[in-house]
């Protein structure tokens, strides 16, 4: 059994992560400033925790002596966030990220890092590989305050093992959906609406690719990471490697829900210059393949077919409100 510490335990990415180590016998503490997804009771071996991840102080209370591994998964992420306040996800991702590393570190714990296939930004090659150069827009364009943050919270990660000795590892997640998904994401929102009576969403021309990724791969890709020593001071991409448009998605989700057909959004009548999308996004995996074994096995059918079904069985999920700005497609985390 291990002790870990979950950090955004409460997000899309953690309760699943949290229910997986539950599942491997480890004791679990959550750090995060929301609650858990359901009003059931926790199992003894998880501990939920409410703080700020930008407090140090609080956090220091659950990241010490005797702890094993840190799951670094709080963040800020979404368009809808990321345009509405910046200065928050600037401040939770970076400031956060480096207290989780220094604390780790002072704890002797090991610490896995959560990033985001958006750091690549708009570097047109593909697919990317983990050291591939980032292109980034314009510093006035809110979409890339995500991206930076989440690339400084990496070269945090990459300098606490080279200068301090840490023990961490870097997960770079692509374009992950499931169940729990907060309906603000291409997937997540599509099937929100069309369980709803409304039809899905096509974005534009629909022509973008994305390379999506049930969230259980990624889960078993974060362990492998955590559990494996050759993982230590590596960073990974964690993706299908499937490249699948906008539209089809739209086009399978009505399908699987018998919803009706998909009406196209204009991105930039919507939201302007605040907002850029990316043509393409597929992530190179040899790295995680060669080292870890990993890859993605749930093709994007069977993933909605179970995310949709999940959706239908939580009326709750169902009554959320939707977000009604353009969603991304990556992970939602839990801001703690």
């Amino acid at each position: 059994m291990a002790r870990v510490v979950v950090t955004g335990g409460c997000g899309f990415l953690g309760s699943h992560l949290v229910d997986e180590l539950v599942r491997r016998g480890d004791e679990v503490t959550v750090f995060d400033g929301g609650t858990p997804p359901d009003d059931q009771s926790p199992p003894p071996s998880v501990r939920y925790v409410p703080g700020d991840i930008r407090d140090a102080s609080q956090l220091a209370e659950v990241v010490k002596k005797g702890v094993d591994t840190v799951y670094h998964l709080a963040a800020v992420v979404g368009v809808d966030r990321y345009l509405a306040s910046p200065v928050d996800v600037i401040d939770i991702n970076l400031l956060g990220t480096r207290h989780v590393l220094d604390l780790a570190s002072r704890a002797g714990a090991k610490a896995v890092v959560a990033s985001t296939s958006e750091v690549f930004g708009k570097n047109p090659a593909v697919p990317g590989r983990e050291d591939d150069d980032r292109v980034l827009g314009s510093t006035s364009v809110d979409r890339w305050c995500y991206s930076s943050s989440k690339a400084l919270g990496e070269h945090l990660a990459f300098a606490f093992a080279r200068d301090r000795g840490l023990r961490t590892a870097i997960v770079r997640y692509f374009n992950v959906y499931g169940p729990l998904q907060r309906p603000a994401f291409v997937v997540s929102r599509n099937i929100h609406r069309a369980l709803n009576g409304e039809p899905p969403v096509v974005y534009d021309d629909g022509g973008q690719t994305r390379c999506f990724t049930y969230v259980q791969d990624a889960i078993d890709a974060t362990i492998a990471v955590a559990t494996s020593e050759d993982a230590v001071g590596e960073c990974f991409n964690v993706g299908s490697s499937v490249e699948t448009t906008v539209g089809a998605l739209s086009a399978l989700v009505a399908e699987l829900t018998g919803a009706g057909e998909a009406v196209p959004v204009d991105t930039q009548d919507r939201l302007g210059g605040r907002y850029q999308d990316l043509r393409r996004r597929v992530p190179d995996t040899n790295k995680i393949r060669k080292v870890l074994g990993w890859q993605s096995t749930t093709d994007l059918r069977e993933g909605l077919t179970r995310t949709i079904e999940w959706a239908r069985e939580n009326p709750w999920w169902l009554a959320l409100p939707d977000s009604g700005a353009v969603p991304d497609s990556g992970p939602a985390h839990t801001p703690a």
